[in-house]
């Protein structure tokens, strides 16, 4: 198993590309498993076949790639994919979460995401459930116990 941690951060495309490349064969030629960190979510849609979307600690989101990117569960997830720049789409500002992320020493009750939320409603006060909508996807929130 190869981890690997913001490969591709602050590299040129060029690099960039070099690496994935480089990790694309390792994981062929060796048969072996990646797990990748990074925030670079063109990179995730690119290597990756499943993806664990993280905040402040704890598996907010975890999907198929393609159900990902085509329909994000969980309020982070959803605000983290409006954030990035679409080429050819002219807007005079993106898309921003709202709010300051929480202190990791000492975090609040409840819902980590909950103060930057825009659905927070009474529940979000405790810890979310993790919701199974099926052996490959699961979301951490509240918004869908009711269902």
């Amino acid at each position: 198993m190869l981890i690997a941690d913001e490969p591709t951060t602050a590299l040129d495309v060029t690099i960039q590309a070099q690496i994935l490349d480089l990790m694309r064969a390792l994981r062929t030629g060796i048969d072996t498993s990646i797990i990748l960190i990074t925030h670079d979510m063109g990179v995730v849609a690119e290597m990756a076949e499943n993806v664990a979307v993280m905040y402040a600690g704890q598996i907010v989101e975890y999907a198929d790639v393609v159900q990902l990117f085509a329909d994000p569960k969980h309020p982070y997830t959803q605000g983290l994919l409006k954030s990035i720049p679409v080429l050819g789409r002219v807007r005079e500002q993106l898309d921003v979460i709202e709010g300051v992320v929480p202190n990791l020493i000492n975090p609040p009750a409840g819902c980590r995401f909950a103060s930057r939320c825009p659905h927070r409603f009474e529940h979000c006060s405790q810890d979310p459930p993790v919701i199974m909508f099926d052996a490959q996807r699961q979301v951490r929130c509240w918004l869908y116990a009711q269902e």
